[in-house]
């Protein structure tokens, strides 16, 4: 019979949980006082009054859900999440992944080419928005697309101004692209690093073509968990959208009063003029509830964490 494991003697067992507490215990204190005490307080707030203040007395049970449900403008900034989902994700998956497919090719260079495409997103949101407002997008005649624009005699474009056509989307689409664009091709080098090279020499020999049909029924079928992974962090992104929209969109007038995603709205309603804390709270736990469906669903509906064949 194989021995039984020796146990480590108490003494040296405290050493061991305190040191892993030294390690772990400032990390644990800080998650739960700036991450979790929060949003319990948050979900806390919702259930009361707060106009301009974070320790409400008067119960209001559900009305600020019922109210914020209710709010024409909140529901609008569902649909400028859905528009904006609709743009982004498939932009971004079909970028990323051929970004990966082009510098998983290199033969040379290809830790290079992974750095530049990645270093963007070490960039800051602000910052982006800031440069794609004044330097790229500018709706005077200076802006790099006016530019390249006057050059084939056309008319400068009031990117950001115009709603009739809606340029905005143009501008925040872009932007949010190239910032994020990089981190998911890693995402993807790593799915197609793991693919062993055996399916495609065996697909070799049974007169595969390299090109189309081998990704079509090699490799894509391949990174179906890595697929479904950035799926669902690109919505779960999308729904997390705010700087861009506000550094972009927002002036010395204030915010238009059009493209307001959800974090937007429920910041001009908890922090604008009315200061309704608790209405903002209930806002940040409706879309804390919709993330999780939305996610859930798509997981189940991919199929993540099934036992793959």
């Amino acid at each position: 019979m194989p021995a039984a494991p020796r146990r480590l003697p108490a003494a040296r067992q405290r050493h061991r949980a305190l040191w892993f507490w030294a390690f772990v215990g400032p990390f644990a204190a800080g998650l739960a006082l700036f991450t979790y005490v929060p949003l319990a307080w948050s979900v806390y707030l919702s259930f009361f009054d707060a106009h301009n203040t974070v320790s409400p007395t008067e119960f209001v049970r559900l009305d600020n859900y019922a109210t914020l449900l209710a709010d024409a403008s909140f529901r609008s900034s569902l649909v400028t999440f859905a528009v904006f989902s609709a743009f982004i994700v498939p932009a971004t998956y079909a970028l990323s992944l051929g970004l990966a497919l082009a510098v998983n090719r290199l033969r040379a260079g290809r830790a290079f080419f992974r750095s530049v495409f990645f270093l963007p997103t070490a960039c800051s949101y602000v910052v982006a928005a800031t440069v794609w407002k004044l330097s790229v997008f500018n709706g005077v005649r200076f802006g790099l697309a006016n530019t390249v624009l006057g050059w084939f005699g056309a008319e400068p474009v009031a990117w950001l101004a115009s709603t009739d056509p809606p340029w905005y989307w143009l501008v925040i689409i872009t932007v949010r692209l190239w910032l994020q664009a990089g981190f998911y091709m890693v995402l993807f080098l790593a799915g197609l690093q793991r693919i062993p090279p055996r399916l495609y020499e065996a697909a070799a020999l049974d007169g595969a073509r390299p090109g189309w049909q081998t990704f079509r029924h090699i490799t894509f079928p391949a990174l179906r968990s890595t697929s479904v992974a950035v799926v669902l962090l690109l919505i779960i992104n999308a729904f997390q959208a705010f700087d861009e929209f506000y550094n972009l969109l927002s002036d010395q007038r204030g915010y238009p009063p059009y493209a307001r995603p959800p974090l937007v709205h429920l910041y001009y309603l908890a922090l604008g003029q009315g200061q309704d804390l608790g209405l903002g709270s209930a806002g940040a736990v409706l879309l804390a509830l919709i993330i999780a469906v939305v996610t859930v669903v798509q997981a189940r509906w991919s199929g993540l964490g099934r036992r793959e064949d």
